[in-house]
């Protein structure tokens, strides 16, 4: 929620009721905070993009940006990439509206990086050893860096002799990149853990109230919840449930399609399991 008094900010700001933005934080490079914040801002103006507000809160540059232009969540952070210190993560938060999404997104992506030194680690992640997810993310981070060169080749010649974020993110490595990116939606469990409201939100409505929609007659809940506490064993889950292995797979799939976590891959199974947990404290 945002109180009267940051809304009014807002609007003096000229951020409108509709907007849709997102917010990219991370930690400032070694030129300084005021360099970051400028290049920052430079970035977003080098994609066409006319809103942003870049600030510093407990440490951390944010920068809250209007999907505007070629100012789309993924290309933005990217050519925001090289403008953050090398060696930190970088955090993008969700696509949210008007002025209480963006107090949403900015949270969002505060709080993916306070909790960046436990999601890194984590396997099936961006940047670790999840071979499926490193390849999908490079390959967005390699397809913002091209629509970045195109932005910038647009704008010329008033880029040509500019040695600003765009250009360095161009000729970045995008598996390096990627390495250093998290998305605020690949956190939620991490996020949650640590007391951010939205994560949990999001768990129990859109996760948990996925395996719960059909009503309390459907076995989608008692069979995810069943075969991840039996260390994800199809067989363990049949004998308990007293069905056939298939039908532990057609009910795992469905309940995939559903909530859009598979409860067969280890870093999905603590997304669902931590969904569980919290729909079943809060929905009592």
């Amino acid at each position: 929620m945002v109180d009267t008094r940051t809304a009014s900010l807002m609007h003096v700001l000229g951020w409108p009721d509709d907007a849709r933005c997102f917010a990219v934080a991370g930690y400032p490079c070694t030129s300084g905070v005021s360099a970051t914040l400028q290049q920052l801002r430079a970035a977003v103006r080098d994609l066409g993009g006319s809103l942003t507000i870049a600030g510093v809160h407990d440490g951390v540059c944010v920068a809250l940006t209007a999907a505007q232009a070629a100012a789309t969540p993924e290309v933005t952070c990217t050519a925001m990439m090289a403008t953050f210190a090398a060696d930190r993560p970088v955090a993008l938060g969700p696509v949210r509206h008007g002025v209480s999404g963006a107090s949403a997104t900015v949270l969002a992506a505060l709080s993916t990086l306070a909790a960046a030194p436990a999601v890194r680690f984590a396997p099936g992640v961006s940047g670790t050893s999840g071979s499926a997810s490193l390849t999908g993310s490079a390959r967005a981070v390699g397809a913002a860096s091209a629509s970045i060169t195109a932005a910038s080749a647009s704008s010329a010649p008033a880029s040509l002799h500019d040695d600003g974020p765009s250009q360095a993110a161009a000729w970045r490595n995008p598996r390096e990149d990627m390495m250093r990116l998290i998305r605020a939606e690949d956190a939620l469990p991490e996020r949650a853990l640590i007391g951010d409201e939205d994560a949990k939100r999001e768990l129990v409505e859109a996760v948990y109230g996925s395996l719960t929609a059909a009503g309390p007659d459907d076995p989608t809940l008692e069979t995810v919840s069943t075969f991840l506490l039996s260390g994800g064993s199809l067989e363990t889950t049949a004998k308990a449930l007293n069905v056939h292995p298939n039908t532990v797979r057609y009910r795992l799939k469905r309940a995939a399609d559903a909530t859009g976590w598979d409860a067969t891959d280890p870093r999905e199974a603590y997304v669902l399991r931590t969904a569980i947990a919290l729909g079943r404290m809060t929905l009592r």
